[in-house]
């Protein structure tokens, strides 16, 4: 897979997140994919990870990451900017429940398929507009 491709098919799936497109993700995913949330928490397979992003997507209707630059080293592509989104009442998005973060991820890709997805974000400002207390 030519080096270009690679980092090419990470700013894909970011694409696809983007657009909410449930089914394009998941087929971007390999089967033994491992994602890894900025907790350290993890989710193997695409199945479960279906279920997952419907979820996510459900939560922050309008979830959108921003990427403003990145680097390559073989098959692992790194990204930096920000996530962002509404945490969603019913069918309404409450401007107070608007947040954005910086995070940076780590795609490693193969075959043109996302093997692992880690997030390095501070999810607090999230977790206060969902009422969640961290202890």
């Amino acid at each position: 897979m030519p080096e270009s491709d690679i980092a090419r098919t990470a700013l894909k799936f970011v694409n696809e997140i983007n657009r909410h497109d449930l089914e394009s993700v998941v087929a971007m995913l390999s089967d033994d994919h491992l994602f890894v949330d900025g907790l350290g928490q993890e989710v193997r397979g695409r199945d479960r990870l279906r279920e997952s992003w419907r979820a996510y997507f459900a939560a922050f209707p309008d979830y959108h990451l921003a990427v403003k630059e990145w680097f390559q080293n073989g098959r692992v592509v790194a990204l930096f900017g920000t996530a962002s989104g509404t945490v969603a009442v019913g069918e309404s998005l409450p401007a107070e429940n608007r947040w954005t973060v910086p995070a940076a991820w780590r795609a490693v890709v193969r075959d043109h398929t996302i093997v692992h997805w880690q997030v390095y974000a501070d999810n607090e400002p999230v977790w206060k507009r969902m009422g969640v207390k961290r202890y």
